[in-house]
């Protein structure tokens, strides 16, 4: 159970629900312990009454009503106390599902890029829902029922004992068997349990993944195989869970098997005391079948327990993986550090963790607050991987990025991206109104802000002439739109966040030449006295910017103004030359 340690500070938070919990759950046990002895008096009551020739009918009625009321009594209270019972423990057990989920969802979000990418999705969902759920188990129901069969294991086997002995060393003979039973199962339902959990992750990542991508899989009529795909991947679940299904599946057959042999054992050894005159009534054997009954379901959940313990520790395993990956990005500086706008690379190298690829080496280079930069390479040359590297996405090998003549670390890490605008390459709208998603950037937003926002990325018109404008719900990850659509909104969420700092990466590459012009104008009026930096791979993009640097291989070949760049041969003139070449076409 080492795994479940990290819980001990939630029941810590927990403690005096817990106690009460406790007290309560005791104080009704308590209760059900007056049923046996009540109901052996009133077997002795009625067995004296005929033994002894006593006419008084009245007095022994007088006698058995008042074990009635006290029987009753008894057990009315017995279930009022079990239901506070389940109303502080298993409430308990709710409120550290949902503090667990808050903080693992918590610490997904500061984990890093690399992090996401090494990770799968479904994986990660599952883990949040399914284990915690199994965690849930234990820390309520699990709980519970151990401290209901503890007590009633405290309470009744001393009583037994007291009683008789000789009746409760039969009775409770099978128990020793029980315990070896339950440690030889407990250890196979635990190896089980763990590969149920990752089974129903693989599941889960599979049909997320075929769902995110299902316009691929219709498009190459791959309907059928992927059905075959996750009839086998279901298949193979299945019999793992059937697996800890056969084993858990024992447990209440044997318990029901101990119990029963307790039972006879009891009788077999309470009648024969009664044959030889050592006990004067049959309502003790009565009384001790009670117990063992009483015993029962305690003893039956001791199994039941055991495997929600075994699924609860596999899971917590599961989630401590995650738990204890410590953040890459961290927030060192508390106080508030306002950003101008001014960046700076000074010698510059990094490379990604996860495919060992030297994305910038040794790059320098120098934006002004207010100033417009361009940044033009191929595919692969680390255009993105600046833009990363300024919103502190990732940290850097060597060389130091500064911001306003401060080192990047030394910035609170909020302030550096509250004070950024930045639109990603693949623009990413979430499942809701195109409203929550334009106010993304500024949540306090007014909705003249909202369609400012909107008209600046030339998005207005187009939302103006769905049937629920501003109000239309966009289908997952906004594929309801356009690619351009869903670029142009992205950049409206940029704008209305009005930041210090916008990061534009190549956000305009789905949209029409003529569109772009009027995006480009539009912004050149937002950025006013803004820092902007382009990634894109136009001309058109770039050719208005203050400074312009072509990047390849991680290093900047070239830098400069429009038109200092188009008269010097290389990379940037050349590319200038085939795309006004096929604008002519």
């Amino acid at each position: 159970m080492k795994e479940l340690k990290y819980l001990n500070r939630f029941f810590k938070k927990y403690k005096l629900r817990l106690l009460l919990g406790v007290i309560i759950t005791i104080i009704a046990r308590v209760f059900s312990l007056v049923l046996p002895p009540y109901v052996n008096k009133s077997i002795t009551a009625v067995e004296d009454y005929f033994l002894s020739g006593n006419s008084n009918v009245s007095e022994l009625k007088t006698q058995l009503i008042s074990y009635i009321i006290i029987i009753v009594g008894a057990a009315l209270l017995s279930a009022f106390f079990t239901f506070l019972m389940r109303q502080t423990i298993i409430n308990v057990s709710r409120y550290i599902e949902y503090d667990l989920k808050n903080e693992i969802y918590s610490h997904y979000q500061k984990l890093p890029l690399d992090f996401y990418k090494q990770n799968r999705t479904g994986d990660l969902m599952n883990r949040i829902s399914e284990d915690v759920s199994q965690v849930r188990m234990y820390a309520g129901p699990a709980i519970m029922y151990s401290i209901q069969t503890l007590t009633l294991f405290i309470c009744v086997i001393p009583i037994m004992i007291y009683k008789s002995p000789y009746m409760s060393l039969y009775a409770l003979l099978p128990l020793p068997i029980l315990s070896f039973l339950i440690y030889k199962i407990s250890k196979i339902i635990h190896s089980r349990s763990t590969i149920v959990q990752q089974y129903l992750s693989a599941l889960s990542t599979f049909t997320q993944e075929a769902f995110s991508g299902i316009s691929v899989i219709k498009a190459y009529s791959l309907e059928n195989d992927i059905n075959k795909d996750i009839e086998a991947l279901a298949t193979e679940g299945k019999n793992k869970s059937m697996n800890l299904a056969k084993v858990n599946s024992w447990f209440f057959p044997l318990m029901i098997l101990l119990i029963g042999l307790s039972s006879l054992l009891a009788i077999y050894a309470g009648g024969k005391q009664y044959i030889n005159g050592e006990i004067e009534s049959t309502g003790l054997i009565l009384e001790f079948i009670l117990y063992i009954l009483m015993l029962t379901w305690p003893v039956a959940t001791v199994g039941w327990v055991t495997s929600i313990v075994q699924r609860a520790e596999a899971s917590q395993k599961r989630l401590n993986e995650f738990l204890n990956v410590e953040p890459a990005i961290i927030n060192t500086v508390t106080k508030e550090t306002p950003i101008k706008g001014e960046v700076e690379f000074k010698n510059v190298t990094f490379t990604y963790d996860d495919t060992n690829i030297t994305a910038l080496k040794n790059i320098s280079f120098k934006v002004n607050a207010g100033e417009t930069v361009a940044i033009i390479g191929k595919t692969g040359s680390g255009k993105s991987t600046i833009l990363n590297l300024i919103s502190r996405m990732y940290d850097i090998d060597s060389g130091e990025i500064l911001l306003d003549g401060v080192r990047i670390k030394d910035l609170n890490l909020n302030n550096i991206r509250k004070a950024i605008g930045a639109v990603p390459q693949d623009a990413f709208l979430f499942s809701s109104t195109l409203e929550e998603n334009i106010k993304f950037g500024k949540t306090e937003a007014s909705d003249d802000e909202m369609i400012k926002a909107a008209q600046k990325a030339s998005i207005h018109d187009s939302i103006m002439g769905f049937t629920h404008k501003y109000k239309t719900v966009l289908g997952e990850r906004g594929i309801t739109l356009s690619g351009g659509q869903q670029q142009r909104v992205s950049i409206a969420r940029a704008i209305i966040k009005d930041p210090k700092i916008y990061l534009f990466d190549d956000c305009l590459s789905a949209v029409d030449t003529e569109t772009e012009e009027k995006i480009l104008t539009n912004l050149s009026e937002v950025s006013k006295e803004k820092t902007t930096i382009l990634v894109s791979h136009r001309i058109s993009s770039a050719k208005n910017a203050n400074k312009i640097f072509v990047i390849d291989e991680g290093k900047i070949i070239q830098q400069g103004t429009h038109n200092q760049l188009i008269s010097k041969d290389g990379y940037y003139k050349e590319l200038y030359l085939n795309q006004l070449s096929e604008k002519e076409n």
